[in-house]
């Protein structure tokens, strides 16, 4: 836990005028430390920010991921632009006195500050159908508005982080490793990794276009209007990078649709809701509109297969080689998370036709 007074002298170095009032941690994210920062001017109220220490542990190069959402930033704002409450439909990147978009403090860590957006707030788990349409549409307008970014490609914040193949290539190395002796307590599961080699290419074997893609679809990366439930702001850029547009459907199919959670023990939980694919779907087309390509939408639900499949095997792998990856908080946790990935894998499997149908009968 970082200090206030930490916490303070390093927002002071953002462009925020008036006096430092107070700094509480943020949200529920366990990949960067997150603060709520109020400043007062007077009897003018004041500013609310939310400041980030980043994780360089995780990401590597902390310039490049916020060059990446610098640029992606400014142009899903001038997309908006004439909007009356454009500044609340994107992240606003506050700069540092010195005009970056990052802060180093004396220690070397970076820092980034955001503009507070109010009267909207995220949710962990899915609760409704209405919730995953929203945010399903959200992804997709994000999507949709980065299609025509101009200039260099962007920085991959984590290199080969949807190449299915890699990661297939990496679960056999795991398998014939054995690190932690565990291959024989699960050669079912390593048989229906096996059986479905071919779900790994099926995504970057298509010839689909590149996009930028958010890569980190989930519920709680989009902020919902406190009053209509709108999908109003997509957050949690770092993952912003080159991609498949179905590696982020085929995330949000993973964790919109299943009411189990991610290590349930209890398999009988775990099931794709059509209802709740429907809602997805429906949600993410709404927003998508005519940028997608033919192939691309029928590429779909191959993403969702491909991305659950990917989830699966990187547990398994995980598990293999000892919980080296993945926090555990109890022994064949990762087995778990695996087990319940697996099974979803198979509820789509049955349900695929059904969805293929669904898809075909949407309009463009």
């Amino acid at each position: 836990m970082i200090e206030e007074h930490a916490v303070a002298a390093v927002a002071r170095a953002f462009q925020i005028d008036g006096e430092f009032e107070s700094a509480a941690r943020y949200g529920s994210g366990h990949i960067h430390d997150t603060y709520s920062v109020r400043f007062h001017e007077g009897g003018r109220g004041g500013a609310h920010l939310i400041l980030q220490h980043i994780n360089t542990k995780i990401f590597k190069n902390p310039v490049a991921v916020m060059e990446n959402i610098r640029r992606v930033t400014t142009h899903v704002r001038a997309k908006l632009d004439g909007l009356p409450d454009a500044d609340q439909r994107v992240l606003q990147l506050v700069p540092t006195r010195e005009g970056r978009v990052w802060h180093v403090d004396q220690e070397g860590q970076y820092w980034r500050a955001y503009r507070f957006i109010e009267s909207a707030r995220t949710f962990d788990e899915v609760r409704t159908e209405r919730q995953a349409f929203e945010a399903a549409k959200a992804f997709g307008q994000f999507q949709r508005m980065l299609a025509d970014l101009p200039g260099e490609r962007l920085s991959e914040s984590i290199p080969h982080f949807h190449d299915t193949p890699r990661r297939f290539a990496d679960f056999e190395s795991a398998v014939n490793a054995d690190a932690a002796g565990r291959a024989k307590h699960v050669q079912e599961e390593i048989a229906f990794a096996m059986k479905r080699r071919s779900v790994a290419g099926a995504l970057v074997e298509a010839g689909l276009p590149e996009r930028v893609t958010h890569n980190d679809t989930k519920l709680n990366n989009v902020m919902l209007d406190e009053q209509t439930g709108e999908g109003i702001c997509v957050i949690d850029l770092d993952t912003v990078m080159p991609g498949l547009a179905g590696y982020d459907f085929g995330d949000m199919v993973r964790t919109m649709t299943c009411p189990a959670a991610e290590d349930e023990q209890d398999l009988s939980q775990v099931e794709m809701r059509f209802s709740f694919f429907e809602a997805v779907l429906r949600g993410y087309l709404t927003g998508a509109a005519d940028f997608l390509t033919a192939a691309e939408r029928e590429s779909l639900i191959s993403g969702a297969k491909v991305i659950v499949f990917e989830q699966g095997i990187r547990f398994l792998s995980d598990h293999l080689a000892g919980d080296t990856y993945y926090k555990v908080s109890r022994s064949g946790q990762n087995l778990d998370r695996c087990r319940t990935q697996f099974k979803l894998l198979e509820s789509i499997e049955r349900q695929e036709l059904e969805m293929i149908k669904l898809l075909r009968s949407i309009g463009c």
